[in-house]
């Protein structure tokens, strides 16, 4: 079992077509498009720089997710942010510590493509999951996505937000955080990471 880690540009290249049309089909499985919907186009807007950590086994993807990147203007500062988009583990593979697995292992990827910290959001029965992989809780905070003139806040989906300060520029940050508002703006498409 490895991690592979691809950009999401790269996975339309031939000999990694597998790979992404396995990512395409555990999406699908995870959050299957409603009824009468066209099936979802593969990917996240390329202007966050989509980085897919894929977890794989004898060619299978036992598990996915995507880190999605952009700068962060909060509290004074201006931090590379990365945020977990579209974490999954194929239905037959689940409860075997797979989505853990990924899951912390993204802090060292993110830290590695540069970012300060990783900053998502989540449902409040997945916060022990991220907890256990290394990811803390800000109290109060409220990330503010979409855009500017379409925002989308996390609170009114009843999301929690979490976070892992990765840079020394990010630990003297931390602080500003919780109980702030948040906001990322990551545009139309991955309105919330």
């Amino acid at each position: 079992m490895q991690i592979e880690v691809h950009r999401q540009g790269a996975l339309a290249d031939t000999a990694l077509a597998p790979l992404r049309r396995q990512v395409a089909a555990l999406e699908d499985e995870a959050w299957p498009p409603g009824p009468g919907s066209a099936a979802r186009p593969f990917g996240h807007d390329p202007a966050l720089d989509p980085v897919y950590l894929l977890l794989v086994e004898d060619g299978v993807v036992l598990a996915s997710l995507a880190l999605l990147s952009k700068p962060l203007h909060h509290g004074g500062a201006t931090l590379a942010a990365s945020g977990l988009s579209a974490v999954v583990t194929a239905a037959a593979y689940r409860g075997r510590g797979h989505g853990h697995t990924l899951v912390a292992a993204a802090r060292e990827v993110a830290a590695g493509l540069g970012a300060d910290l990783v900053l998502f959001t989540c449902d409040a029965e997945l916060v022990p999951f991220y907890e256990l992989a290394g990811y803390a809780v800000l109290p109060g905070a409220v990330v503010v996505g979409g855009t500017a003139q379409d925002p989308l806040r996390s609170d009114k989906l009843g999301k929690s937000v979490l976070a892992a300060f990765l840079t020394p520029a990010a630990r003297a940050a931390s602080g500003t955080f919780p109980g702030s508002e948040i906001v990322l703006h990551p545009g139309p498409v991955d309105r919330l990471w």
